[in-house]
């Protein structure tokens, strides 16, 4: 079905934009500070809301409106991550138009808040790849072309979700909508995906430059960009026109906090008594007499001062604590670790740091183990943690086996091998997800079929559609299970909670 909205007017008429071919083949909208780009993006979202999905995502809270004329829901950004990537899957699942408002986050915050949304909506199972517009405001305050005063960690975990939307989003029913106020700020990688343009006015030569670049314009051309009034763009595209299309974009019937000031006329000149209202002095309240503030000390007084302050270190362990006693504590530490229903999707920096201050807490002294350590107790922790006596030398030697994979699938190995020595059922993609630091079923079974190619496992299924995994190297199999095995639902419909609320908290 062919789906075209009306976006205003151009020089022969209405200008229609093919809904179809936007959401195969992206948008990218640029203009300066007040040159209309959240007014035609609000246009663009008025006029397609009855035909597609839509997830806004806004930092300055100006599409809170829509909820009101449209339905759409909004979800405040004060989420942690793992929350915010929750709600994600289930607006997939449901196919509810949000608007996530970040308004009132730092901008590290907002990075990270959009990186984990989005990051929700691409790992959704395949079931649920139905075609959504997500609409980027601001777009480079999440993929910046350099560095800033954030951390390159969330620098590089916003980058990167925009990155996918962009890049990979596509097939999975995902159409970047993106709007920037200078090209020259956005990362090349993000803008070089979108084949359709609204270009509007902007003043620097290297952005009026890129402009005409992308449309195909010659450098006399790009000088038109201007002399564009607010609400006008220049269109190209195949949802739009094959040529540089002038547009003036259509009214809304939704209203925004960003409108520009109006403005009003100044009151009349004061009376006399309130002039000497305002004037009058009035003898300040009593107060006790405050020292002068000392000098702001010096940068080597305030290092030495951090490093006088810094605590003691944790006390040793008991010297009636055995080896045998310490091994099992720091099992035991680290199995609290991982038991943390986000500790799946955490870096390893951040586990690491809280496997830290759990020891402490216990009282084992140094020597920690350090980081390459941990990195392998938590392979095996994930794996279900620690050898029991009666497959110690058995768990051992898988472990070396694991060795031979890359990290990242170093945990499936143990957990496949773990549940075969137990004879247990075959883990469900879904635990194998798990392990992996994913929600995705589909990609705990290409991890799966990767290392069935390279000989570590033997897949195969029995009757009743269960499957078994065996490892020729430890001469072991798992019994059959269910490769879909989920948690019973809750409610009627196993995309929501119990309590049938769509945000809330599992």
């Amino acid at each position: 079905m062919k789906t075209d909205i009306d976006m205003g007017l151009a020089a022969d008429g209405p200008a229609f934009l093919e809904l179809e071919e936007l959401l195969a083949t992206r948008l990218l909208v640029q203009g300066n500070s007040g040159s209309g780009k959240s007014h035609l993006l609000r246009r663009l979202l008025e006029q397609s809301a009855p035909w597609v999905q839509q997830v806004v995502i806004d930092p300055e809270g100006d599409f809170n409106g829509l909820a009101d004329r449209f339905g759409h829901v909004v979800v405040q950004g004060e989420r942690s991550e793992g929350e915010l990537q929750r709600i994600a899957e289930r607006v997939r699942k449901r196919r509810v138009s949000v608007v996530l408002d970040l308004e009132g986050l730092d901008a590290e915050d907002q990075m990270r808040s959009a990186a984990a949304f989005l990051g929700g909506l691409f790992d959704v199972e395949r079931d649920h790849w139905y075609p959504m517009l997500v609409v980027v405001d601001e777009a480079q305050l999440f993929a910046p072309s350099a560095a800033g005063e954030v951390s390159d960690e969330s620098r590089k975990l916003s980058l990167g979700a925009m990155t996918n939307l962009m890049c990979r989003g596509r097939k999975r029913g995902l159409a970047g909508v993106i709007a920037t106020q200078r090209l020259a700020k956005l990362a090349k990688n993000v803008a070089a995906e979108a084949s359709n343009f609204f270009m509007g006015r902007t003043f620097l030569d290297i952005d009026m430059q890129r402009a005409a670049d992308l449309l195909g314009m010659d450098r006399r051309q790009a000088e038109m960009f201007r002399d564009l009034e607010r609400g006008s763009f220049v269109a190209l595209g195949p949802a739009l026109s094959k040529r540089p299309l002038p547009v003036r974009i259509g009214g809304v019937v939704t209203e925004t906090r960003g409108a520009s000031p109006k403005l009003m006329p100044l009151p009349e000149p004061l009376p006399a008594e309130a002039r000497e209202m305002i004037l009058s002095v009035e003898p300040d309240p009593p107060r006790s007499a405050r020292p002068r503030p000392a000098a702001p000390p010096s940068t080597a007084d305030l290092l030495s001062q951090m490093e006088r302050s810094r605590p003691e270190s944790a006390p040793e362990p008991p010297p009636d604590m055995t080896e045998a006693e310490r091994e099992r504590a720091l099992e035991e530490v680290m199995r609290q670790v991982v038991s943390d229903p986000e500790a799946a999707f955490q870096t390893v920096a951040v586990l690491y740091q809280d496997f830290q201050v759990r020891c402490r807490m216990r009282r084992l002294g140094a020597p920690l183990p350090d980081l390459p350590a941990f990195r392998r107790r938590l392979v095996a922790a994930r794996a279900g943690g620690a050898a029991t006596p009666e497959r110690s030398a058995d768990w051992e030697r898988a472990i070396d086996y694991s060795a031979r994979l890359p990290e990242d699938l170093q945990s499936i190995f143990l957990l496949l091998a773990r549940a075969a020595m137990d004879g247990a059922p075959c883990p469900s993609d879904e635990a194998v997800a798990r392990t992996f630091g994913s929600r995705s079923a589909g990609r705990a079974r290409r991890l799966l079929a990767y290392m069935e190619e390279r000989g570590f496992i033997v897949q195969r299924t029995d009757f009743a559609g269960n499957r078994i995994v065996a490892i020729p190297d430890l001469d072991q199999e798992t019994a059959p299970g269910d490769p879909k095995g989920v948690e019973k639902p809750r409610g009627d419909d196993p995309a929501l909670p119990a309590s049938g609320d769509l945000f809330a908290a599992e």
